[in-house]
């Protein structure tokens, strides 16, 4: 079963420190002059728009994506149409001193993506493309003053190439019952090009109008139904020079590790415990640097296959540890129909 969910799901608390869908409780106008008195509140409000923004996509995509089984072996030619909703909750941390209070984001994903197992001069690769669309919706208390904001559109799209180098030769569905896996090891790139809904005069954005561009490594190994992943991986971000009129928001690269306990009940149910951690990731917005990711979180993932063509996949994560204090969760269903390679 191949494995991809949704990139603007668990995505938005706060703004652009590391994700995909951008919620902006206030608006800062850089031309304005700022009195010295008022210079400890701006910095509250630069808090508001430099919060992280957690998703986890499709498929993820982004560090803290929970994505188990990325580095299988898969017959050649099989075709993958995928459908699939995930539902994020979270909460903002500021410091007790600051004004805003309560601040909270809503997070409705939907994904549509298309992937295909491929024979790479006799190794074994995947290639997908993912559509995310999203709804967002962030709330605050700015000073007793509640704010809210909702947006909804198309995020930016995910382009994704994977080989397997080691363990898992290109081989076709009549072989595959024969294949026994031991070692896999594999690597894939992941881009995301700036094409989903952004508005730089608006305070609420799906798309980040930048590009991100995610190298991989992946390392599974298999003892009888239990399988351990070990996935690093690091993801780069051109700037945003149109940041919220005008500004420039850059960041840091972004350093994950995922970890995945897999167990096969039997051939058309497996299960998996997850665990991710990242760090880096720190956001300057016109030379103002904001602070370094630290988070981790754990989640779980069931998939059963309902036929020779279909399965579905159902999953959940939550935060265990945040260096800034925000917390969230997420939860999801993922369909998924298959044809060709010779099913």
């Amino acid at each position: 079963m191949y494995d991809i969910r949704l990139a603007t799901g668990a995505a938005a608390i706060g703004a652009l420190r590391a994700g995909k869908v951008v919620v902006i409780l206030e608006k800062i106008r850089p031309e304005v002059t700022i009195p010295s008195r008022l210079e400890p509140f701006v910095r509250w409000v630069r808090r508001a728009i430099v919060v992280i923004a957690i998703v986890a996509p499709a498929r993820n995509v982004y560090p803290q994506a929970l994505e188990p089984r990325s580095y299988v072996n898969t017959p050649v030619g099989i075709n993958f149409l995928l459908a699939g909703y995930s539902y994020t909750q979270g909460n903002v941390a500021f410091e007790a001193s600051s004004p805003i209070k309560d601040a909270k984001v809503h997070v409705n994903s939907g994904v549509l993506a298309y992937a295909r197992s491929l024979d790479v001069w006799g190794l074994s690769g995947k290639f997908a493309a993912v559509l995310p669309v999203a709804k967002v919706s962030g709330s605050a208390k700015l000073a007793g003053e509640e704010r809210e904001r909702v947006v909804s559109g198309l995020g930016d799209p995910i382009l994704r190439v994977s080989v397997n180098f080691y363990g898992a030769p290109a081989i076709s569905m009549d072989e595959f019952p024969t294949y026994q896996q031991d070692i896999i090891v594999g690597a894939s790139l992941q881009v995301t090009p700036p094409l989903g809904q952004y508005d730089s005069t608006k305070l609420l954005n799906v798309g980040t109008n930048r590009w991100s561009i995610k190298p991989e490594l992946g390392v599974s190994k298999a003892w009888g139904p239990v399988t351990l992943e070990l996935i690093p991986a690091v993801t780069f971000f051109t700037n945003n020079n149109d940041f919220l009129g005008g500004q420039t928001f850059a960041q840091d690269p972004v350093y994950s590790v995922q970890g995945h306990l897999i167990y096969e009940f039997f051939p058309a149910l497996w299960g998996a415990l997850d665990a991710t951690y990242y760090a880096g990731g720190r956001t300057i917005i016109d030379g103002q640097k904001g602070e370094q990711l630290g988070h981790a979180r754990l989640g779980l993932t069931v998939a059963l296959s309902m036929s020779r063509y279909q399965s579905i996949k159902f999953y959940g994560s939550n935060g265990v540890y945040s260096r800034s204090g925000d917390d969230f969760w997420a939860a999801g269903v993922l369909w998924q129909f298959r044809w060709g390679g010779g099913l």
